[in-house]
């Protein structure tokens, strides 16, 4: 399956459109996922949304359920093996073009996406405007279970793209890396309270924010990889360190790994426990107001 496409920009290691997946929709090497996952106050449901509308083929990935349930932390990265026995279970495996979408748009997905580049996967992308793009356009939609085949997955986990609070903390301190904060501005800064119960305000001293959505279109697409370059850039991200992305609990973290990768950057990584971790002990140091 090749990238090729009158949208120039469609990349299946990283991103296609709409038109890429309804014109590969068929395709026998083709898995897609449904990777919905919100925030409690959001109201919504995914596990019930897919059962009532997906893309056909579509299996439903458990964000919460498939992670690290030995971890107090939310969604943590799962065990690798873990991980194998899910994906196998799903026919998902070796050999097929991965695309992931969310009912968001572009959330959750991109931490699918990001998890599978860490056990190794290369072949996985994310739909660029999701579902609600998909839907817009009249594609097709349907309440059927795919049928399952098991399928061997080879899992090699890329231990450089995760950071854990030790490496996070060494890195705030020397200053080796760039670490960009995907929390909304009033979060990073202190202003607003996180929505989970306990954590402290502010943000890792010397951090970077780029509110993710700030990289996405009206319609839940990523912007152009010049536009993205301009914004990281005009953040203060020094795109010639190594970049450690973090966020709330380390899901619209992705949505920034997903778009350092875009622009070409693939030295980045991705700190899992995020605020979730950081926030919660006190003897971590923040900052708060906006960035330096």
């Amino acid at each position: 399956m090749n990238a090729e496409s009158p949208n120039s920009n469609d990349d299946p290691k990283v991103l296609v459109s709409t038109d890429w997946l309804a014109r590969h929709l068929k395709s026998p090497d083709l898995r897609i996922l449904d990777g919905s996952w919100y925030l409690p106050d959001a109201g919504r449901d995914p596990k019930a949304e897919y059962a009532e509308a997906h893309i056909p083929g579509a299996r439903f990935f458990d964000i919460d359920e498939i992670s690290d349930h030995r971890s107090e932390l939310p969604h943590m990265a799962p065990p690798v093996e873990k991980f194998m026995s899910r994906l196998r279970a799903m026919g998902v495996g070796d050999g097929h073009q991965i695309v992931v979408y969310d009912g968001a748009g572009l959330m959750s997905a991109a931490r699918v996406w990001w998890m599978f580049r860490l056990m190794g996967q290369k072949n996985v992308a994310v739909l660029d405007g999701g579902l609600p793009k998909w839907r817009a356009e009249g594609h097709p939609l349907t309440d059927d279970n795919p049928i399952i085949r098991d399928r061997h997955m080879t899992v090699t986990r890329q231990n450089h793209l995760v950071r854990d609070v030790t490496e996070v903390a060494r890195a705030a301190k020397l200053g080796d890396h760039v670490i960009i904060d995907a929390r909304a501005p009033q979060r990073f800064s202190g202003e607003a309270a996180e929505p989970r119960a306990g954590l402290r305000s502010g943000h890792i001293p010397g951090s970077r924010n780029v509110f993710y959505r700030d990289l996405l279109n009206d319609d839940f697409t990523m912007k152009p990889a010049e536009e993205l370059r301009g914004i990281f850039e005009g953040a203060g991200v020094d795109l010639s360190k190594p970049a450690i992305t973090t966020c709330g609990s380390g899901v619209t973290a992705a949505v920034l790994s997903l778009a350092l990768e875009r622009i070409g950057k693939t030295d980045h990584s991705l700190y899992d426990g995020s605020w979730s971790e950081w926030g919660m002990y006190a003897d971590l140091p923040i900052e708060t107001g906006p960035a330096a």
